[in-house]
């Protein structure tokens, strides 16, 4: 059984304005999400600033959330990193607090060889025998690509890796993978520009940014391709393109944080070196989310 179907918000972390994590505000949004039909909830990725976030402060948001989403939805907690032994210590603590499933980054930085990935998911897979791994595969965040026959590989010979959210945006690499894979890898969008072309290689849904201020609509344009209505999906996934490029006009999470702001869900700053957009870009995102049908706070 998939872990999911259908729409992943890649949620952001709320914070205070000295830059704590706003738990009360975390809560209120992860409310909302599963009021909006988002069938899964995936925390501290890389929409929710893991990177700047203290181990401790990572698995307290954790935590929190599993606790607080109390098996409503599926929760699928980020716990990649670039060293093998801290990746396997957050997946332990995650996987102890009941997480659905655990989300893992390739290595950043040290740009493990192919040799190097299989040997670092096995190694984390093994640590947490009874629970999903989605593998990430975002190059051009981490300069590491995971091939599609390392992919398949792991699919096929480590039980517990079952997934893989693909950010390449290479869609001949991702059809190759699952050709590669026979049915035993659950293939999920990591972009949300192209949920349906994804989707009609055989993936599942998306983890998506968009999701966080449009939950519905996006639940709703992954549903319509699943129930036949290809036409509609489609023209969801066409009315949405310009506000995704407004979305990601400045690294994500920037322009995401901004829109909930935006649109009065008061989500906080973000942690440096994330700063604010620049004004143009702002005015820009703005003019795309009302032209979408959103409402801006007044």
């Amino acid at each position: 059984m998939a872990i999911f179907k259908g729409t992943g918000v890649a949620i952001v972390t709320p914070m205070h304005e000295d830059g704590k994590v706003n738990f009360e505000k975390l809560e209120e949004i992860l409310e909302d999400q599963i009021a909006n039909s988002t069938d899964a909830i995936v925390i501290c990725g890389t929409t929710g600033e893991s990177s700047t976030l203290t181990h401790g402060e990572h698995l307290q948001t954790i935590k929190f959330t599993i606790d607080k989403v109390n098996k409503r939805v599926p929760v699928i907690a980020g716990t990649g990193s670039n060293c093998t032994e801290t990746a396997i210590m957050m997946s332990k603590e995650a996987a102890s607090y009941g997480a659905d499933a655990l989300l893992i980054v390739t290595p950043y930085y040290n740009k493990a060889t192919q040799k190097g990935l299989i040997a670092h998911y096995t190694a984390i897979a093994n640590a947490v025998p009874e629970t999903p791994l989605i593998m990430y595969n975002v190059p051009s965040r981490t300069g590491c690509n995971i091939q599609p026959a390392t992919a398949a590989y792991l699919a096929k010979n480590v039980k517990n890796i079952v997934g893989i959210k693909e950010a390449t945006g290479d869609l001949s690499q991702i059809a190759k993978m699952m050709s590669l894979a026979d049915g035993q890898l659950e293939l999920y969008s990591g972009n949300d520009d192209q949920v349906l072309p994804i989707l009609s290689l055989g993936g599942l849904g998306v983890i998506s940014v968009l999701s966080n201020v449009a939950p519905k609509f996006t639940h709703d344009m992954v549903m319509k391709y699943f129930d036949g209505d290809t036409k509609g999906a489609t023209e969801d996934q066409l009315k949405a393109l310009p506000l995704i490029n407004a979305l990601f006009s400045e690294v994500n999470p920037i322009p995401v944080k901004t829109a909930m702001n935006l649109m009065g869900m008061n989500v906080g700053p973000l942690r440096m070196p994330l700063c604010e957009m620049e004004e143009d870009t702002k005015a820009a995102l703005a003019k795309e989310i009302e032209k979408f049908g959103l409402k801006l706070a007044k």
